[in-house]
């Protein structure tokens, strides 16, 4: 088992974890100073996870292209995100990465190409730097979940 991978999951049970006793409504709500909600934020990351590592090594997503379009870098939320598709979302947030490992183990990211992720001058050069990348990004958007979070509670 990939260390790297083990400890992805990890932050992904953390967040679902930290935003599980918030409603829809509070998922959706788009917080004053940001510019997408929590649900976007989760969405994002599984969707960045899925373009990060397979995309860019020529497989097809293993979720389901409305989940990558919508939530892919540069995007923001153009609408509410109802109940049955908050935990279509929640489920897929964890069983990507369960997929991804057993894809991992089965080497089928062997031709993998290299990208520069330029804003934050990082070149990408493996899967294996593409999963140190992730959890980089996966802790910056648990960043700002938390940061939500606090100010959706304070706002009751």
């Amino acid at each position: 088992m990939n260390k790297e991978i083990t400890r992805l999951k990890n932050i992904r049970i953390y967040l679902l974890d930290l935003v599980k006793d918030l409603s829809t409504e509070q998922l959706n709500e788009i917080p004053e100073g940001f510019n997408n909600n929590i649900i976007w934020n989760l969405a994002h990351l599984l969707a960045t996870q899925q373009g990060i590592c397979y995309i860019r090594a020529g497989i097809k997503t293993y979720v389901d292209e409305k989940y990558f379009l919508t939530y892919k870098p540069n995007t923001i939320p153009e609408q509410l995100i109802d109940t049955a598709n908050v935990e279509a979302i929640k489920q897929l947030f964890v069983s990507a990465i369960d997929r991804f490992e057993i894809d991992y183990e089965n080497k089928l990211f062997s031709n993998y190409g290299s990208w520069m992720a330029k804003p934050y001058g990082v070149e990408v050069i493996n899967i294996d730097e593409a999963i140190k990348f992730l959890l980089f990004h996966e802790g910056l958007h648990a960043g700002y979940i938390m940061a939500m979070k606090r100010l959706l509670k304070n706002k009751r």
